[in-house]
């Protein structure tokens, strides 16, 4: 056998073991909680030592940043599914399909969301170098919405708001921010999508941690009210859930 050959097979065998390892991380996470995951914990669910998983991870964090990333890339991917499917219809079908995909993901996954947005690392102090994986899955997930948004407004454009009526720290971040993400939109359509970002994520944060719980039983038609604010703000027809025997190019 040449060295090759033995460099690829021990790699091969790495990321096998390293897939074992985020899926009982991800067993633990999910039947245990948080807390539950720990170096030793899972040490001990795949029948090896703490040294031994040490050297994949050096420590619980590293471990935690790993796993985490790998939850925004499926998140990602679902979403990217989603669009593709709709690729064809107009934009308010696909932009709705794509929330309503995010939601459905979210409230199936919990414990998952909870890793990924209970404790957010800050957008906007990207760690030493910017490599972390953390941080790349989840600028790949923010571009998700904010690129259909694009699309909206150099296809037909929205309300937007007259930078010099916002306060002039609010002005400055916007501003800053859309340099962060090269222009991609410019400060004016930014703010409408950051407003209508936060309205959603709000929205699915209070319940996915159950905030809601108390008074409703079944938030979809908060959840869909919401859909419909938004759409009134990217000037964007709301149209209520389709008949899931209906296809998305429809």
């Amino acid at each position: 056998m040449t060295a090759r050959n033995t460099t690829g097979r021990r790699e091969r065998l790495r990321q096998a073991t390293v897939r074992q390892i985020h899926a009982a991380a991800r067993k633990l996470l999910v039947t245990q909680g948080s807390s539950a995951v720990t170096i030793n914990a899972l040490a001990r669910e795949l029948g090896m030592s703490g040294p031994a998983l040490y050297r994949y991870y050096a420590s619980r964090d590293e471990l935690v940043e790993a796993v985490t990333a790998g939850f925004y890339r499926e998140l990602t991917t679902f979403l990217d599914e989603t669009r593709t499917a709709w690729a064809a219809a107009p934009a308010n079908r696909r932009i709705l399909a794509m929330c309503r995909a995010l939601r459905g993901w979210s409230t199936a996954h919990p414990a998952e969301f909870g890793w990924m947005f209970a404790n957010p690392q800050p957008a906007h102090e990207p760690p030493p170098g910017s490599e972390s994986p953390r941080y790349q899955a989840g600028q790949a997930f923010e571009r998700v919405f904010l690129e259909e948004v694009v699309k909206i407004w150099e296809s037909r454009g929205f309300p937007v708001p007259d930078l010099g009526d916002l306060p002039p720290s609010l002005r400055d971040q916007v501003r800053d921010y859309s340099a962060k993400i090269g222009g991609l939109l410019p400060p004016e359509p930014l703010y409408v999508f950051l407003r209508a970002w936060i309205k959603l994520y709000g929205l699915l944060c209070m319940e996915i941690m159950k905030q809601l719980d108390f008074i409703y039983r079944d938030p979809e038609p908060v959840f869909e009210e919401c859909l419909g604010e938004l759409c009134d703000m990217f000037a964007l027809e709301y149209e209520p859930p389709a008949d899931p025997r209906e296809s998305p190019q429809a």
